[in-house]
Order: C-alpha cells, then structure tokens, then sequence
C-alpha cells in the first residue's frame, strides 16, 4: 500500500510504477530460494494490481514478461530451476577428488556464479568454465566472477570433453541425461560433481555432507554402474 499513498499523492504516472515492476523481475534473481524470487518479482505487480492506482495499455504487461523470459529462456525450464550453490557447499572436495594445479572445472548452469565461487574455494587454483541460458545471469556472473570464463549457451549443446571437473545442481529429471552425456563426453580420470542428486544408475566414488544433509555425489570416469 505504501506504492499507492505515493502514487496518489504524488499524482505520479503509472510508467514509474511498470519500471518498478520490470526491476522485480530483474532483481528477482538474487532471491536464495525459489520462494524468495517469486516474491521479489511479484512484489510490485501485487501491489499495483490490488491497488487499482493507474491505468496504462495492457500491452504493457509484456514488458515484465519478456524481461522474465529474458532471465529465464522456456528451454531452460526444462532443467534445474535457479538455486544457488551455498558457499561452503564443496569445501570438502579436495578430499576425496584431487586436481592437478591449472585443471579445468565446468559448471554447467552457473547461474549467479554461486557454484564458481564455492568451487574455487576448494580448489583455488583450477581453471573455471560457467555455461549459462540466461544473458542477464551470464552478465552478472561475469561480473561477481571476473577470475572464470562465463559463456552463454546449452549446456547440453556444449562439448564436456576438455573439462577435468563437471559440476552440476539440476534435479534429479534430469540427472540421468547429464550421468549419460557425461560418460560420453568427459576424458578419463575426470570427475562428475553432483550437489544434492544421485546420479541413480552410477555407482558413487564418493559422497560427502554440504551441511544440512545435503550430499555431495562424487563420480569419476570411467563411471561404475551401480
């Protein structure tokens, strides 16, 4: 309601409040849960459609869409939703799978960068890869991770081969296409990180706790079936 005293008082028009609907959406994405963006990017909306302060063309409501289509691509709704990696998530890596000084390590979906700046505290000095379907998350990212190369692409149209570490956060739908490519694709000795979800149809290296019963499943090839 505070939108609508000052709309009101201030005899604003409504273009101001549009924008503000646009910024939501766009700042939506530094929510740390699905709930948490959802509120952010509907914020301002709600508020404006229950107020019933303003008028503009209807058409102006695809100005929010397309920026939230513009974060999130339709063909990326068929992979992990965006949830960030937490920054202490991988920090026991190291422990049980060893890179040599300069290995190159892949996010496939690196979103904000989350899973980067986890992954480089483990292993401070590899090479970072982050694949990213979104250009304002591949922008951000670059920008919070100026030390990796971000690009912008299908992380299962992308070539995993040169990689010596994958790290992936999808959800479990997806698990078995990215345990496929990734015995395909990934050179010998090379390792699959998974946060959270169980490659099923692997028999894990590894696995280890992020805090919070969260595990961490290590794999390396040449995979073991499970």
């Amino acid at each position: 309601m505070v939108y609508t005293l000052l709309s009101t008082w201030a005899g604003l028009s409504p273009w101001p409040m549009v924008v503000a609907c646009a910024m939501g959406i766009v700042f939506s994405v530094m929510g740390t849960t699905r709930a948490r963006q959802m509120a952010m990017a509907l914020g301002f909306p709600s508020s404006w459609l229950l107020s019933g302060v303003g008028s503009v063309p209807s058409w102006s409501w695809l100005i929010p869409l397309a920026l939230a289509l513009l974060i999130y691509p339709i063909r990326s709704w068929r992979d992990a939703p965006f949830f960030p990696t937490p920054v202490n998530a991988l920090r026991e890596l190291p422990s049980h799978a060893t890179l040599a000084k300069g290995a190159l390590i892949l996010d496939a979906g690196s979103g904000l960068g989350d899973g980067l700046k986890a992954l480089r505290r483990a292993y401070p000095d590899a090479l970072f890869w982050g694949v990213e379907s979104s250009w304002p998350l591949r922008i951000l990212s670059a920008l919070r991770c100026p030390w990796a190369r971000i690009t912008y692409g299908d992380i299962w149209l992308e070539d995993w081969g040169s990689c010596d570490m994958l790290y992936v956060f999808q959800r479990p739908e997806t698990m078995v296409r990215a345990a496929a490519k990734a015995a395909q694709e990934l050179k010998a000795g090379a390792w699959l990180i998974s946060l959270e979800f169980e490659a099923t149809e692997l028999r894990p290296h590894a696995v280890v706790l992020a805090g919070a019963e969260r595990p961490v499943w290590l794999y390396q090839q040449p995979f073991k079936r499970a």
